[in-house]
């Protein structure tokens, strides 16, 4: 089984000054030794956008990708078709939000998401356990 981390959980991680820096670094230090982390390239997306507007370093992001998550999961057509369901069933939901939580509900070995955002944690109609960082 693997653990697919949202943006949320991994700027967390990897900012001490986030509120949810804690619980993130439990969270993950919790499942790195015993599953993989998986991210889909939408977090990866947002999180090197971060890095290029200058709230990380990107060393460090690309490190945390590099050297901590097994695979990048990539967005395919049914990917997108999945987000948009989502999406358009939870509607305080974006659609980054709806991206990465449809590529966890598709990858067959993601049995949980980890998130701190709350809306992404109100899905409830997907194939892996959703955990709400606190």
């Amino acid at each position: 089984m693997a653990v697919v981390l949202d943006s949320a959980a991994i700027v967390a991680f990897l900012d001490r000054d986030d509120a949810l820096h804690e619980a993130a670094a439990e969270a993950i230090g919790e499942h790195i030794t015993e599953e993989p982390l998986l991210a889909s390239v939408v977090s990866f997306a947002e999180v090197l956008t971060g890095a290029h507007l200058l709230h990380h370093d990107e060393a460090l992001v690309r490190g945390f990708f590099a050297d901590l998550v097994a695979e990048i999961l990539s967005v395919e057509v049914g990917t997108a078709e999945r987000a948009a369901e989502l999406r358009s069933a939870n509607k305080s939901l974006r659609m980054p939000d709806a991206l990465i939580a449809a590529t966890a509900d598709g990858h067959p070995d993601a049995d949980l998401l980890l998130t701190g955002d709350s809306d992404l944690a109100a899905v409830h109609d997907l194939g892996c356990r959703v955990r709400l960082l606190r």
